[in-house]
């Protein structure tokens, strides 16, 4: 299997900040098919234990040290290793975390559907090991739940789950595409990047594996995040519906969009309406009101719902 890979041009790249300890224990678990470990330190207050890491590894020439010139999360230190890929003709790229709660031995298995031409992306996905789950902290797990599945209809990724994953194999091709000034540098990394891919129609396959939790310290305030991911994720939203639908197409999806979201609107904002009148004036709403109103929503509604299946069908599929 080794061999297999060691045909290909493959790096892995690892946003460190203030990980000193888990650092070591990444690098030692790399398999010798790697070409390059490309380590971006983001300037933490812990420095880089450069000396340790290139002890450990047999090919010195393996690891490649970049730095930030000031703090830019974990999506700034990424990219920085991304775009080290890119310009240096690798064919994939792996993210890992410094952090120690990726299990490495999955490597082979994110890396063989991008080598086979199944997939361009490959991540990790631990709500599919019941195993892994139950281990997962309960905040983690409602805070990873939710997150998951506002991420879906923000980025279009309706068949793929855990997206702030963050142990990703990608091919370097794609990651040409993309535009990196629109890829956000923090926690909302991950996600901002499957918004770029959609729109490349990149595939991306789900990899079943756990995730493992140590004596790391987690620099992630989960109710922040969901906070700050609700606003994100809504904005995300309706930029890549206004693309996909207005700009860049017109089709049936479109017109239930164009059609339902103001009859539904309108149910609404009568509905409401007709009820503080007539509730303030101890009157009965007229019939046929009432069924403009209910009309308007049951129609609207419907016309919503076949928008939603058609873009659930529309979403990137790997083969």
């Amino acid at each position: 299997m080794d061999s297999n890979f060691s045909d290909h041009k493959i790096a892995i790249v690892i946003p460190y900040y203030n990980a000193s300890k888990q650092i070591i224990r990444v690098v030692s678990k790399i398999p010798d098919f790697i070409d390059s470990v490309i380590i971006v330190d983001d300037c933490g207050k812990e420095p880089l234990p450069e000396k340790e890491i290139e002890a450990i590894l047999v090919d010195k020439n393996k690891f490649i040290s970049l730095k930030n010139e000031v703090n830019l999360g974990v999506g700034g230190a990424t990219m920085k290793g991304f775009q080290y890929a890119i310009d240096n003709n690798y064919e994939i790229v792996v993210k890992v975390d410094a952090d120690d709660q990726m299990d490495l031995s999955y490597l082979p298995k994110l890396l063989t559907p991008l080598i086979q031409n199944k997939s361009s992306i490959a991540k990790g996905n631990r709500f599919k090991d019941l195993k892994a789950l139950k281990a997962m902290p309960f905040v983690r797990k409602f805070g990873n739940l939710g997150i998951s599945f506002l991420t879906k209809a923000a980025t279009g990724y309706w068949h793929n789950f855990d997206p702030t994953n963050g142990f990703l194999a990608i091919k370097t091709a794609v990651l040409k595409e993309i535009d990196f000034s629109k890829v956000h540098n923090r926690y909302f990394f991950e996600t901002s990047l499957l918004a770029q891919f959609y729109f490349q129609d990149a595939k991306i396959i789900d990899i079943p594996m756990p995730a493992i939790y140590g004596d790391e310290q987690s620099n992630m305030n989960v109710f922040k995040m969901l906070f700050i991911f609700s606003q994100n994720l809504t904005i995300t939203f309706f930029k890549r519906i206004v693309k996909r639908y207005f700009l860049y197409d017109f089709n049936i999806g479109s017109v239930y969009l164009l059609i339902g979201i103001p009859l539904f609107l309108f149910g609404i904002i009568f509905g409401i309406q007709t009820w503080i009148i007539h509730s303030s004036n101890n009157t009965f709403t007229p019939t046929g009101t009432i069924m403009i109103i209910t009309l308007s929503l049951i129609l609207g509604f419907q016309l919503l719902l076949q928008a939603i299946q058609i873009d659930i069908s529309n979403a990137p599929k790997s083969n």
